[in-house]
């Protein structure tokens, strides 16, 4: 059996809307999370360089921290989007791709409820 999914082309219209403004509030998080590696302010001694270069890890650097986890949503739902553009066909394709990369992102994704 053929995995085959038409869509609507004013549904697919309406949600490749609602990916872009996804993205433009990411966008908008992502220039939140780059200014949060910045931790001037916590002092001179140094358990407070400490909790600021802390902090400065959190926010930036790692594949856990903030600017990285919004990249990552910023590039799975720029995926979703396009392949949604490009029809339903695509977003089969897609579809477990970008469920294997929100896994990886968070891993206890399912725990979280989608608000009704």
């Amino acid at each position: 059996m053929v995995d085959f999914v038409r869509l609507e082309p004013s549904v697919v219209d309406q949600v490749v809307r609602i990916c872009g403004a996804m993205l433009t509030e990411l966008e908008d998080a992502r220039r939140q999370a780059h200014r949060l590696s910045r931790t001037e302010g916590f002092g001179e001694f140094e358990s407070a360089k400490q909790l600021a270069a802390g902090y400065r890890r959190k926010a930036s650097g790692t594949p856990e921290s903030a600017v990285e986890r919004v990249e990552q949503f910023i590039d799975a739902l720029t995926q979703l989007r396009d392949a949604f553009a490009a029809g339903g066909e695509a977003f089969l394709d897609t579809n477990s791709e970008l469920a294997r990369q929100l896994g990886a992102i968070d891993p206890d994704n399912g725990s979280h409820p989608l608000p009704s």
